[in-house]
Parts: structure tokens; C-alpha cells; sequence
């Protein structure tokens, strides 16, 4: 037994279908070598990495219809990684990017149990810069905006990463600091188109979501 309780899920995301191995539940909390609290993960967050939620989903979907041909993608954040994996279906050029130390695992998994070739993963921690990992033309992320500081955090990995004309698309569940991630993006020269969405999470509760597209560069006819 690795520590934890996993099981597998039906999903479909615009009509194909997807099986991942998740957690079972959000109560699981597995470090016995000390790695995930090296990293920062506290008991209550380890867990998080590990489901689909539903502004996931939604990232999901809109990556579904993205504009993929000649571009170089990364997902910040990306869990069991179910945006990654519908881009990698699609043939796009990905990159799966998160801190957690289990990530990779299940991303290697969930790509095999969908017959997909395993999606590249970067273990990438916000306030360490990576320069190997390199530049890209679209960012997606779903929920990225937690904590009080994530808007600088996750503005400047973008600004390291974002090429001179770049897309970043996020999905966020109204964490209440999407308006300071949004000046921070405009002071690097992106402009956001923001869409509004009722989702509700698995008990049936209603989530004000929002799908943000901020652009630099780019043409105003391309699409997410």
C-alpha cells in the first residue's frame, strides 16, 4: 500500500471520454519521507492535488476547442493533469508542470490509462526559477489563486515563461484575488477577456467561476 486510497473515474470532457486514477477522498495525507513538507505541501493541501474539480473541468473543456497547431503549452498546477491530457490527445505540444511529489506518478498513469503517450512533466516550484524549462505561447492553469501572494508567484513564473506573444488561460473558483493576478499580468503587457460561469461543485453547490484569457501580442480573432 502506498500510504493512500486511490480509485478510478469516468469523466468525459466535451463528449470524449477520460478515465483517471484519483484520490478517493480529500481526508488523505501520505509524507513519510518528508518530501512533500520540504516542499511546502501542509497535511490539509497535500490531498488537493489529487481530484478533478469542476473549474478543472472547465479548463478542460476550453482546451478542447484551443488553438494548439505550432504552439508550445504548459499547465501550471496540473495534478492528475486532465487539461494536459486533452491537449495531448489532440496532438498538441505540452508541458505538465506542478510541486506536488506525486504528480508526475499519476500523470504517467492517467496518460497510460488513456492510451496516451506520457505527457512531459516538470516538477516547477514557483519561487525557484527554472530556465530550462523554457518559453511557451499559451500557459493554462485552473485555481491557481489561493494565497494573498500566488498573483506576484504565479505573474512572475509567467513572466519567465511567456513568450513575447503568449496566451495564458485560467479557470478560477473566486479564491477573491483574481483582480490583483489581473494588474499584475497588465503590468507585462496583457490585456484579459474575462467569462463568467456557474458551476457546482459535488454536493451540489453553485460556484461562480471564471474562464480568463489574458493576451500579449496576439491577434484579437485567435481563440483560446
Amino acid at each position: 500500500m502506498p500510504g493512500y486510497d486511490t480509485t478510478i473515474i469516468d469523466v468525459r470532457v466535451s463528449g470524449h471520454p477520460y478515465r483517471l486514477r484519483v484520490l478517493s477522498d480529500n481526508q488523505q495525507f501520505a509524507d513519510p519521507d518528508g518530501h512533500g513538507d520540504r516542499l511546502g505541501i501542509s497535511s490539509a493541501q497535500w490531498s488537493l492535488f489529487g481530484q478533478v474539480w469542476p473549474v478543472g473541468l472547465l479548463l478542460a473543456e476550453a482546451m478542447d476547442t484551443a488553438e494548439v497547431e505550432g504552439k508550445r503549452i504548459l499547465e501550471l498546477g496540473c495534478g492528475i493533469g486532465l487539461p494536459s491530457l486533452v491537449l495531448q490527445r489532440r496532438g498538441a505540444e505540452v508541458v505538465a508542470s506542478d510541486i506536488h511529489p506525486l504528480a508526475e506518478s499519476f500523470l504517467a498513469y492517467n496518460s497510460a490509462l488513456n492510451e496516451l503517450p506520457s505527457v512531459h512533466f516538470r516538477q516547477l516550484d514557483w519561487e525557484e526559477p527554472l530556465p530550462t524549462l523554457g518559453d511557451f505561447d499559451k500557459i493554462i492553469g485552473s485555481d491557481l489563486l489561493y494565497e494573498r501572494d500566488h498573483p506576484a508567484l504565479l505573474a512572475a513564473v509567467i513572466g519567465r515563461h511567456a513568450r513575447p506573444h503568449a496566451e495564458v488561460v485560467l479557470t478560477d473558483a473566486g479564491r477573491g484575488h483574481t483582480s490583483a493576478f489581473t494588474r499584475e499580468m497588465a503590468a507585462l503587457g496583457f490585456d484579459v477577456d474575462e467569462q463568467h460561469h456557474q458551476l457546482e461543485d459535488a454536493a451540489g453547490n453553485p460556484i461562480r467561476a471564471r474562464l480568463l484569457r489574458y493576451r500579449r501580442g496576439l491577434p484579437p480573432k485567435e481563440e483560446a
